[in-house]
């Protein structure tokens, strides 16, 4: 998972991703903040319009009169009085093609700084939060929810940055990114993503209640862990393992899965299930929480002291055991980002809601088109079809925990244990993974000088969460892989997430060292990110020698990607849904919300799931972290699915990941389907999923 929350109050902070500020105009009635524009500013703006192309010529008229309407509809009294303005505008206009050459290469080169200095920053203030170190303090959270880049917008637009941006370079809409952006060089795509910084004036003091609000409910994600040990059945057998420790959800999915390979692993996976079941009705007691002192029952939900002990930990002295549940903290977090996201609407009226911002700014996919994507997918015929061979692989009906069936996935003959074994024993340290990364990208098809290349920029630290990828955004800086590791080593499930964000890196060092401008660093979207990374991590087993893909291993492999992209199309669906729920009760209660959200998870599940499972209110879509503190993220992992499919069918086509994934992270910020067309041949979709399963049946059928 790529960096979060440094990433996401970044974005905010610098009001990033931006539709154009004509429509924002009429979307307003004349206005892009909450401030009256000055009585003068229209007047004062044709007089310089017509001042300009005099001593420019007629050619720059266009380009001219476009930017002084994007700096007269932000500019507000305090910035200055008409004298100012046209002062200002007359001594920034870059009216000749070399000064505005110049122009554009200096604003690209202080962006990096800013941007790189800023996350720097940010990543130093959330080192104890975000990297296992031992107990965090009370400051630790409250640094963590400190961000550097809370003022800049304000700060650009008091001292006119922003205002020189504005009047030299287009905020373009979306339609006219889609429009006319194939026929853009990267000069024009750097001077657009420059402009769509500065499309929104936020004051820095809603940045800021941004930021504390993803921070503390990144908080509360990373420190909710489950002693599975401590687990028992209703005989008083406990199932797992001493010193499993598994934070929510990842680990605990990950285990799920894990008990595929397993003889004995089903009652484990209905246990589980119960885990995952009591944390979204927030029905888990709070005593169980991150808490190896004390035993749980998870389907009676009692509670009783711990008769074995498996950690350092000792019970508080006076400890008081009890069954009683988690107060309603889960919604209360996701309530929290949302009311905090809302203080931006007034200031965003092209992307008036968080909802529009992810879609139509962040994502540059149109809600109503991604929700019709993952609708495409949960409505197919493959889906029963699938279902099918996964029951009969699995000898049994399937159970709502097989959303996550894995089993397409080549393990050979390893358990769990003996693939524990394996990574511990490789990667006993995580400088030890961060020593083998060029060996893992020269399997992949990198040229040793293009491994060596990206190891050098990538460091990898052991994370206090499930783990994730923090990408560089200044040259010099280096991308940082975060994943789990043990002090006896680096488990499976922190191997193939440490693959998965190694991916991340790979794509963030490419985009960020190699393309033509800073200003289209990175990809299209998170979604694009996540695609790429979901190559590497499909190809865990193979950098570990324990498996070797033929004709029937990729049908097999494709039948798994269509159901991961089935499982957590629903998720993203109960997101999308929730938010939208929140934005038509925006005085709802952590209880409301928590009712509504487990009514929508149970929704969700009949229309596209109870059908396939022939179980009815399951709540299990509801479990995902990501709902609670990344603000609308999930439905990346979708999307990212679909393009990841795409991907791997170009680099087969290609017949080499290496030099593949390095073209097309090499092209820049474009709109997802130019950039999706450049890579593969075709815009985003889920068509080629699709085919490829029809065909991958077909295979598995015919053997």
């Amino acid at each position: 998972m790529k960096t979060m929350i440094a990433m996401v109050v970044l974005v905010l902070a610098l009001g990033a991703s931006v539709s154009a500020a004509d429509t924002a105009l009429q979307a307003s009635g004349g206005t892009m903040t909450s401030a009256a524009r000055p009585a003068w500013i229209d007047a004062s703006a044709k007089k310089m319009e017509d001042e300009l192309a005099a001593r420019y010529g007629d050619a720059s008229r266009s380009r001219l009169a476009r930017g002084l309407r994007q700096v007269s509809s932000l500019w507000i009294e305090s910035d200055g009085d008409a004298a100012e303005f046209e002062s200002f505008v007359r001594e920034n206009f870059a009216g000749d093609e070399a000064t505005y050459s110049t122009l554009l290469s200096r604003m690209d080169f202080l962006h990096e700084q800013l941007d790189g200095c800023m996350l720097e920053l940010g990543r130093a203030f959330r080192w104890q939060s975000d990297l296992d170190l031992g107990e965090m303090l009370p400051i630790d959270e409250i640094s963590a929810s400190y961000d550097p880049g809370a003022h800049v917008n304000d700060d650009f637009f008091a001292n006119k940055v922003a205002f020189v941006v504005l009047l030299n370079f287009p905020l373009t809409t979306l339609d006219e990114k889609l429009a006319s952006g194939a026929s853009w060089t990267p000069a024009q795509w750097a001077a657009t993503r420059l402009a769509d910084r500065y499309g929104r004036r936020i004051p820095a003091e809603v940045n800021q209640k941004i930021a504390v609000a993803f921070a503390e409910a990144e908080s509360y994600i990373a420190s909710y862990n489950v002693w599975m040990h401590h687990l028992v059945d209703e005989k008083g057998k406990r199932l797992f393992p001493p010193k499993l420790r598994l934070i929510t959800h990842w680990n605990l999915r990950d285990e799920l899965k894990a008990q595929y390979g397993e003889k004995d692993g089903l009652p484990r996976q209905r246990m589980i299930q119960q885990v995952m079941e009591r944390i979204v009705t927030q029905t888990i007691p709070q005593a169980v929480i991150d808490n190896p002192t004390v035993d749980w029952n998870p389907k009676t939900n009692q509670v009783v002291a711990a008769t074995v002990s498996d950690s350092d930990r000792k019970a508080p002295e006076g400890m008081k055991v009890t069954s009683d549940r988690e107060p309603d903290t889960r919604y209360a977090r996701l309530l929290g980002i949302y009311r905090a996201s809302r203080l931006a609407d007034p200031y965003s009226p092209a992307a008036p809601s968080m909802i529009a911002r992810r879609f139509n700014d962040d994502r540059e996919l149109p809600e109503a088109r991604v929700e019709a994507m993952l609708v495409e997918v949960l409505s197919s015929p493959m889906v029963p079809k699938v279902a099918k061979v996964i029951e009969k692989r699995l000898g049994r009906k399937l159970e709502p925990f097989d959303i996550w069936y894995n089993g397409f996935k080549a393990r050979g003959a390893y358990t769990s244990a003996q693939l524990d074994e394996i990574t511990k024993k490789k990667y006993p340290t995580p400088e030890a993974f961060g020593a083998d990364i060029p060996n893992i990208l020269a399997k992949l098809g990198f040229s040793e000088e293009r491994a060596k290349y990206v190891a050098e920029r990538v460091t990898v630290d052991s994370s206090r969460g499930a783990g994730h990828a923090m990408g560089a955004q200044r040259r010099g800086d280096k991308a940082h892989l975060r994943t789990r590791v043990g002090k006896d080593g680096m488990d499976y499930k922190g191997y193939n997430i440490a693959v998965h964000e190694l991916g991340h890196n790979v794509e963030q060092t490419f985009s960020l060292y190699d393309v033509p401008f800073n200003a289209v660093e990175g990809v299209p979207n998170t979604a694009f990110t996540e695609a790429l990374a979901f190559v590497f991590q499909a190809k865990d087993l193979e950098l570990l020698g324990l498996a070797k893909p033929d004709e029937m291993a990729q049908a097999m492999t494709t039948l798994g990607d269509f159901w991961a992209t089935y499982e957590i199309a629903g998720v993203a669906i109960v997101d999308m849904r929730v938010w939208r729920w929140m934005y038509a009760n925006p005085e709802a209660t952590p209880e409301q919300l928590r009712v509504a959200t487990l009514g929508i998870a149970r929704d969700v599940w009949n229309e596209f799931y109870a059908p396939v499972f022939r179980t009815k209110d399951v709540v299990l879509l509801g479990v995902y972290s990501h709902m609670v503190s990344n603000g609308l993220y999930l439905p990346d992992y979708p999307i990212g699915h679909l393009i990841a499919h795409q991907i791997e069918e170009q680099m087969e086509r290609a017949g080499n990941i290496g030099v593949e994934f390095e073209r097309m992270t090499k092209q820049g910020r474009m709109t997802p389907d130019l950039w999706m067309t450049k890579a593969t041949g075709a815009p985003v979709g889920p068509e080629a999923m699709l085919k490829a399963t029809e065909k991958a049946l077909a295979r598995v059928s015919a053997k």
